[in-house]
């Protein structure tokens, strides 16, 4: 298990997306995802969260919140992460290119229809509903979703 960061950025009723088509044997490939990334060192969640959102789009982000930590189990391409879910609403800086994919925003309704992990959509729909700190648990057999637990309530 290893930890990570992903962040929607958020301005107005748009998301900044990444579609993941430059990265070599990428497990995310063709998808579309928020920004984030591997924790480095001893970081905290809000640092690698900083980090990554400069390395990823040049931003600065100065005003996020953690909504919610995600727990991905799989037996298919990684070993499974504990991923802090954040949002952001204020931002300094340009957009910059990504080495890993193209960074577009999106309005949150085009989003429901872009290529994306099926578990993502469980995690978008909470942050819509504005819904309260979460836990949420994915398993994943290869890339098909096949068990979500909820704050310890199994959906589906």
């Amino acid at each position: 298990m290893f930890n990570t960061t992903l962040c929607y950025v958020l301005r107005g009723n748009e998301v900044l997306m990444l579609h993941r088509i430059k990265k070599k044997n990428d497990v995310n490939q063709d998808k579309w995802i928020g920004i984030g990334g591997k924790f480095e060192g001893d970081e905290s969640p809000d640092e690698c969260l900083l980090r990554e959102a400069k390395e990823e789009t040049g931003l600065t982000l100065t005003s996020w919140k953690c909504r919610g930590v995600i727990t991905f189990l799989t037996n298919g391409p990684w070993d499974g992460e504990h991923m802090y879910l954040f949002t952001a609403d204020d931002f300094e800086g340009e957009l910059t290119e990504c080495p890993e994919g193209e960074l577009k925003w999106v309005s949150r309704e085009f989003l429901d229809q872009l290529p994306k992990w099926e578990g993502d959509q469980i995690f978008l729909d909470l942050l819509w509903q504005d819904a309260p700190f979460f836990l949420l648990k994915l398993r994943y057999d290869e890339d098909k979703l096949v068990e979500a637990v909820l704050d310890g309530k199994k959906i589906r």
